[in-house]
């Protein structure tokens, strides 16, 4: 049987549709190596945006002339495409919010606030991103419950063999974890941490705002309770997101934001709410926002998850192995097979925040500081990293680049 072998991903090609690359910074091309923290925009979702704007601009919801009705099909459309992006059940179930740091923030309120206790226990990762840290850190204190997280190994990974000592350590009720390290790139088990918290009763929470840009996010497949994403991070406008949430469990929740579009009658002595997905929809909606969104998600369905997770993949192994040519460069994390397209390193004698501005004189754009993880600084032993990350636009040469301004960095510092 013949094998398929997937089209290579042309990130040169690629690169033509995003108008930041026009440009020069310091008289030399931009190496953009900081999509972890936003990515850049194509032009397909920015025309997009511009349209709505110039064509179909009205709140949602509200009107019955045709433009609302034009602007309502945009921002429902946006939804099925979110729906169809994690292939979840219904879209229902598909809750628009600002960023993942709201829709974690949402279910740290509108589910743990109302259940959790003393007796009960948070278990989150040291590898969180604080978004996913310190809302349930916060209301494990609001409620009494214990807090507690899953331990990593040297490589950076997750220790499972430590799940049954946590659980003896309280009632298990929530779970929550990235499916990739937005620091480390370590991708996590997610699937077999959602069997262990459901053995214990517990609901599981994943924040996939750095898995959804770079590889196929399956609601179902992962057997989660609740799921976050943004699209800034994934070719998408800034200020929109999505939560997806079971059903059953969305609709057991108390309201996170109160206000109009939410309700469903309100009386001097008592308000009712809507159904879902508007009971966690107050106020107007991110209209042209949520339409960029659907048009980044048309776009890189275009170019195929697979072909963007297999070029990460690629390129982490070459920065893997042009930084093991560097023997003051500490990396962290694990080998580039388990991990997705982001490397943490540091120089030896030399402050992040150094090396990023003195590799910036190139043109060479990382980000240097604790990368929204200081549980996982801690772990490390270090107060920050330098991070380099990748997407569908980063071509090997940029890595070359980089390699070539941590020398100069060395020379001029270490």
């Amino acid at each position: 049987m013949a094998v398929e072998t997937l089209p290579a991903l042309d990130a040169r090609k690629l690169r033509a549709d995003f108008p930041i690359f026009e440009q020069q910074f310091h008289g030399k091309p931009l190496a953009f190596l900081d999509s972890a923290a936003s990515s850049q925009k194509p032009r397909q979702m920015l025309d997009a945006m511009r349209d709505f704007y110039e064509t179909s601009y009205a709140n949602v919801h509200r009107g019955v002339y045709q433009l609302a009705e034009r602007a309502t099909e945009g921002l429902e459309a946006a939804r099925e495409k979110v729906r169809a992006l994690v292939n979840a059940p219904s879209t229902r179930e598909v809750i628009f919010v600002r960023n993942a740091t709201e829709a974690l923030n949402l279910v740290a309120y509108a589910w743990g606030l109302n259940r959790l206790g003393p007796g009960d226990l948070v278990v989150v990762t040291e590898l969180e991103h604080h978004s996913n840290f310190v809302p349930w850190q916060y209301v494990a204190k609001r409620t009494g419950a214990g807090f507690r997280m899953i331990p990593l190994d040297e490589q950076g990974e997750l220790r499972l063999d430590a799940l049954e000592e946590v659980a003896r350590e309280g009632n298990v009720k929530v779970v929550a974890t990235g499916v990739v390290s937005n620091s480390l790139g370590t991708v996590n088990p997610v699937e077999r941490l959602t069997a262990w918290a459901h053995e214990q009763g517990a609901i599981m929470v994943a924040d996939a705002a750095q898995a959804a840009p770079h590889r196929t996010v399956d609601v179902q497949a992962l057997g989660c309770d609740f799921v976050a994403i943004s699209a800034h991070k994934m070719c998408g406008p800034s200020g929109v997101g999505a939560l997806w949430g079971r059903a059953e469990l969305l609709q057991e929740m108390e309201p996170f934001l109160l206000g109009g579009h939410m309700i469903r009658a309100v009386k001097a002595d008592v308000t009712t709410w809507g159904e879902l997905p508007h009971k966690f929809e107050a106020g107007t909606a991110p209209m042209a926002e949520a339409v960029g969104f659907g048009a980044a998600i048309d776009y890189l369905t275009v170019v195929g998850f697979d072909a963007i997770e297999q070029h990460e993949h690629d390129l982490v192994a070459y920065a893997l192995d042009r930084l093991a040519e560097l023997p003051w460069v500490t990396t962290y994390g694990p080998p580039p097979e388990r991990r997705a397209g982001i490397v943490s390193f540091n120089v030896d004698g030399v402050h992040p925040h150094d090396v990023a501005q003195i590799v910036d004189l190139d043109a060479v754009a990382i980000r240097a500081g604790h990368h929204c993880c200081q549980p996982l600084m801690t772990k490390l032993g270090v107060a920050a990293t330098n991070r380099a990350s990748f997407y569908l636009y980063t071509v090997p040469e940029e890595i070359d680049r980089l390699v070539a301004g941590l020398h100069r960095a060395k020379q001029i510092l270490g």
